[in-house]
């Protein structure tokens, strides 16, 4: 279970790093208060995960699933350069949140 409240977390950290944007350096009241509310459910559905996940573990897998959900979005939607060497980073954080999975 609290695996899938990590990966929970994970799609609520996506979804905080693009909400960040709009608040134009936090001075836009209600994407500010949007942004800060993401940022508080993501970081209690990791606390949440980690009452049986080691800490570095649900901490890496964590920011695996961030950073992979922000460059992929940014790809999609915010035409973001495409490139082999992106690619490949991608590949290897969805390597690595695997191997962690399948060795915890």
């Amino acid at each position: 279970m609290n695996w899938l409240i990590l990966l929970l977390a994970g799609v609520v950290e996506v979804a905080w790093s693009q909400s960040i944007k709009p608040t134009h350096q936090f001075t836009r009241p209600l994407p500010t208060l949007i942004c800060l509310s993401l940022m508080a459910v993501a970081v209690w559905l990791l606390s949440r995960s980690m009452e049986t996940l080691p800490v570095g573990t649900a901490y890496a897998v964590f920011t695996g699933i961030g950073a992979v959900g922000a460059i992929t979005l940014g790809i999609v939607l915010a035409d973001d350069p495409v490139s082999v060497g992106r690619i490949a980073a991608l590949c290897l954080i969805v390597g690595g949140i695997v191997l962690a999975r399948i060795t915890t």
